[in-house]
């Protein structure tokens, strides 16, 4: 059993959001705020999420980066193995379930998952993210200081949250969250 629960959330919440503010990039962040909260080291897993900023390559029209990136940091634990594609069954509906908690918590604080979506309810519009008078003015909006940092330290709790939820219906503690992280 996990003692600090709400200690970890309130880390990956910290480092997600500061993260967002250093560097930008949701996705990537997220999975900083998350694995860095759970002492779990995987800098393929970060690189390869560096598309998923603004929605997919900044273009805002598919689902958050820091939503997308907290199902991967799920999935990176808990998520079907290659080697066991056929047998993995706990592990691939556990990923299937944790990911739809994840787009809950999505849903009741932004309506929705899309990227555009989230930034009309935070910025009240949309940007296009390839222009840099528009980059100027979201980032004046608070892009980096308060909304979108914010989205990555609520999806890098909330990942870790369930995280640990799974954690304790299956009886593990954090060190066991970081060795089955290198299944």
């Amino acid at each position: 059993m996990i003692e600090n629960k709400e200690e970890l959330i309130k880390k990956a919440y910290e480092l997600g959001f500061e993260a967002e503010k250093a560097y930008g990039g949701c996705g990537q962040c997220t999975l900083i705020g998350i694995l860095e909260t759970l002492g779990i080291e995987n800098p393929q897993l970060i690189k390869s999420t560096t598309g998923l900023a603004g929605g997919g390559g900044r273009m805002c029209d598919s689902a958050c980066g820091g939503y997308i990136g907290g199902s991967l940091a799920m999935a990176s634990i808990f998520g079907r193995r290659r080697s066991a594609m056929d047998a993995d069954l706990e592990d691939k509906t556990a990923g299937y379930e944790m990911t739809v908690k994840l787009r809950e918590d999505f849903i009741q604080r932004y309506g929705s998952v899309i990227c555009g979506d989230i930034h009309k309810v935070e910025f009240g519009r949309n940007y296009n993210m390839w222009s840099t008078v528009e980059m100027d003015q979201f980032n004046a909006d608070g892009a980096h200081t308060e909304k979108c940092t914010g989205v990555v330290g609520n999806a890098a709790a909330a990942a870790v949250k369930i995280i640990l939820e799974e954690a304790d219906k299956r009886g593990m503690s954090l060190d066991d969250i970081r060795k089955k992280s290198m299944d």
